[in-house]
């Protein structure tokens, strides 16, 4: 059964807390809610079995975190932070896709972040490309013409992507749910900005950054310069394919990973 708990604004936000141990918390792309993400559902549970709190919640605005509004990336980072008290107030981060910027800006931000385990991050497009993609999603939001911010945020996306969620009979509910991308683009657009000024260094907690055996060509270029570009990070090639991790191998190592950056329990 979905628990819920509540931001400092005052969202709800649904979740799923699994085990217990030193906390983990993932963080979903442009999206995917717990409903319909049965990867990282059985992900959590298996790293939970491996001595780790797992918690997976709905994005604002997606499945069981009903929110109104402008979703903006402030509200997402205060969703994000409800999450990490629910884990035990301190956690690492696993992001997807473009919940691997909110996971940076997250541990930029301040939040009590142990390290940021990310997977297949979108962050090799130019900075100056990424913000215009950005400011025109939210122009398309804004003006209420949801299918068009949804069919230009996935523009770059594979045309079968796009072509398959435009032939659904769900379209009309994909279309409306891209309201809830707002902080996904603002945050790649940060992401993208950061990385082009080198200002991801003041980012100290160790990055794993991941990416699958069958990918596109650009997520180890942009695993690559999330490494570069913060003090303690590292590259790893994981089993995968279509943007996705297979989850009995991504549960051991984020596992490793949680319990190797945990921090010390105090007397």
């Amino acid at each position: 059964m979905t628990d819920v708990t509540t931001t400092t604004r005052g969202d709800r936000v649904g979740y799923d807390r699994y085990g217990s141990g030193p906390g983990l918390v993932f963080i979903a792309g442009a999206g995917p809610f717990r409903a319909v993400d049965p990867i990282t559902t059985e992900t959590a549970q298996r790293v939970a079995d491996l001595g780790v709190t797992a918690v997976v919640f709905d994005r604002l605005g997606r499945g069981d975190s009903a929110a109104d509004g402008v979703l903006d990336l402030d509200r997402e980072l205060d969703a994000i932070a409800a999450a990490i008290e629910v884990a035990g107030g301190r956690a690492v981060l696993c992001g997807h896709s473009s919940g691997c910027s909110l996971a940076l800006r997250a541990a930029a931000a301040g939040l009590p972040v142990n390290g940021l385990a990310l997977w297949e991050a979108p962050v090799a497009t130019g900075a100056d490309e990424t913000r215009a993609w950005s400011d025109e999603i939210e122009r398309l939001i804004d003006a209420g013409d949801t299918e068009g911010a949804q069919r230009h945020y996935m523009k770059d996306m594979p045309p079968e992507w796009l072509a398959g969620a435009e032939a659904s009979p769900e379209w009309p509910l994909i279309a409306a749910g891209v309201v809830s991308t707002r902080a996904d683009a603002q945050s790649l657009a940060w992401a993208t900005a950061e990385l082009a000024t080198g200002s991801l260094a003041g980012i100290e907690v160790p990055v794993l950054a991941m990416y699958g055996t069958e990918t596109f060509d650009e997520m180890p270029v942009g695993a690559r310069m999330i490494v570069a570009a913060v003090p303690d990070g590292v590259e790893k090639e994981m089993p995968g394919a279509m943007h996705s991790w297979e989850p009995a191998p991504m549960a051991a190592e984020l596992a490793a990973f949680v319990t190797s950056v945990a921090a010390p329990a105090t007397a």
